[in-house]
């Protein structure tokens, strides 16, 4: 009872540290400013009149969605004693891949680097920058040549990464459980069954009605669509993020959706936010860096090349441009395993006072990094609207796809519960797929390291991705996978 109240006390401590220094803050405390000239506010009751007034004015209900953010987004409280590593990761080995891996993109990048003579940043010449703004809204059409630079990494290149992962505790194969996994991941991580995901997912089962879904249920489906639409009017008209969450799992009509993963991301259109999306464009027009090269080209080579996607190719170039750019997305790196790279001021290798992370961003595109983005071009069509809804869903979930950890959404165990309910429950197509030397994680972990982005039709790719935010989980993920049955038919036959 006393460690969970020392956990409660730290959370708490923790969330207000981090509100503190948001915008939110500063916009309650003008606000409690100025509600002192109001005639309701008295002396002897300021603290009750004060939230009183929150409550009426609206502004309790965006502290409760910002509290509720942050609790989606930190991970759980570790023990007091822990170093800060164990937050990012607690298993060992695990970080140590992580490193390596790191290592390994690090050098292919530099490699590029050394080999094209070309510098990590520099700053553009004012024509250059003068150029560049003119044709901001058209960078589709400019044509660089890109024949020489190659994507840091594909995920088939990540994959041979968690294969050759191995738990040295687990070398001599300790658990007879474990023996008997047939697939190619070989670490010992819980994964959850059929009857916990039943458990986790109870609102996907069969008898509860599903947007985008054509199974018979007990409501005739024009019924459950009118009812749910009206119901996500009212969670909207309410500005309820966790109830939000909640009605989303079942999935968001259209027209709702931007507004219903906005509330639940809880991203504002302050003119505040605007004039950041501003300034992240003005470091783009006046630096050059080298993954600017790698993000055209992996801009180039796949959603260009997408029936949905290619007409958004100038929004891609100008969210991921900015992303680049933006050092508040280091901060998810409190929680990812992963760390940002660093890069020295020439001459000054190894010496940490002049050491900057770069990109500024900590974040190295690969091949395929564009594709969060893409679908995303269809629910909003400002561009920094378009930016926030990015970087938060990079931050909660995205980042996970890319990065060692044993995190029960991350890579490494959505693919050991692919590979575990394949086996499971489908074992004559998990056999069958082995026996011909094609192992059905090597077909499947493109779907899942891009989140099913390009490989789902729009309209179905964002109705899993409501799911994600309404679970907090992308676990759904690997259940979707093994699950798709036209998919597993096809392959099998």
């Amino acid at each position: 009872m006393l460690q969970e109240e020392s956990d409660l006390s730290l959370i708490i401590a923790q969330i207000v540290q981090k509100l503190k220094g948001s915008s939110l803050y500063a916009q309650l405390e003008r606000q409690a400013w100025a509600s002192l000239q109001r005639p309701e506010i008295r002396l002897e009751s300021l603290k009750e009149d004060i939230k009183e007034f929150f409550k009426i004015s609206g502004w309790e209900k965006k502290l409760q969605n910002a509290v509720y953010s942050e609790l989606n987004v930190y991970p759980l409280p570790s023990h007091p004693a822990a170093p800060p590593e164990h937050l990012k990761e607690p298993l060992v080995y695990m970080r140590k891949a992580q490193g390596s891996w790191e290592k390994r993109i690090l050098k292919s990048l530099n490699s590029m680097c050394t080999e094209l003579s070309i510098p990590l940043a520099r700053k553009r010449p004012v024509g250059q920058q003068k150029e560049l703004l003119n044709k901001w809204n058209e960078m589709g059409t400019d044509e660089p040549d890109l024949s020489l630079f190659r994507p840091v990494y594909a995920p088939k290149d990540f994959l041979e990464v968690l294969i050759n992962l191995r738990n040295p505790n687990y070398e001599n194969g300790d658990s007879l459980s474990f023996r008997t996994h047939l697939g190619l991941i070989q670490v010992p991580l819980k994964v959850k069954d059929i009857p916990e995901l039943k458990e986790c997912f109870v609102e996907l089962g069969l008898n509860t009605g599903q947007l985008g879904i054509d199974d018979s249920t007990q409501v005739p489906p024009e019924l459950f669509e009118n009812e749910h639409v009206r119901i996500g009017q009212k969670v909207l008209a309410e500005q309820d993020s966790a109830a939000a969450q909640q009605y989303i799992r079942q999935g968001s009509p259209t027209a709702l959706r931007a507004e219903l993963w906005a509330l639940i991301l809880n991203i504002s259109s302050q003119p505040e936010d605007i004039l950041y999306y501003e300034q992240l464009k003005t470091n783009v027009i006046q630096h050059d860096l080298l993954v600017d090269s790698l993000i055209y080209k992996d801009v180039k080579l796949t959603a260009s090349n997408d029936d949905y996607y290619f007409v958004f190719e100038d929004y891609l170039y100008q969210v991921l441009l900015c992303f680049s750019r933006d050092t508040s997305v280091l901060g998810h790196f409190a929680y990812n395993s992963a760390s940002p790279p660093k890069s020295y001021i020439r001459g000054k290798l190894g010496l940490e006072e002049y050491a900057v992370f770069y990109p500024p961003n900590g974040v190295i595109p690969f091949h395929g990094f564009s594709m969060y983005v893409a679908p995303l071009c269809f629910l909003y069509h400002e561009p920094y609207k378009l930016y926030q809804t990015f970087r938060e869903m990079y931050v909660r979930f995205f980042f996970r796809l890319h990065s060692i950890s044993s995190h029960p959404s991350g890579i490494v165990s959505l693919c050991l519960l692919f590979e575990t309910l394949l086996q499971t429950y489908l074992p004559q197509l998990f056999y069958h797929l082995r026996e011909i030397g094609a192992q059905p994680l090597r077909i499947s972990f493109k779907w899942m390291v891009r989140a099913f982005s390009g490989y789902l039709a729009t309209d179905q790719l964002l109705l899993l991705w409501d799911r994600i935010l309404g679970y907090n989980s992308l676990e759904i993920l690997a259940d979707l996978t093994q699950s798709l049955p036209h998919a597993a038919q096809a392959l099998y036959h």
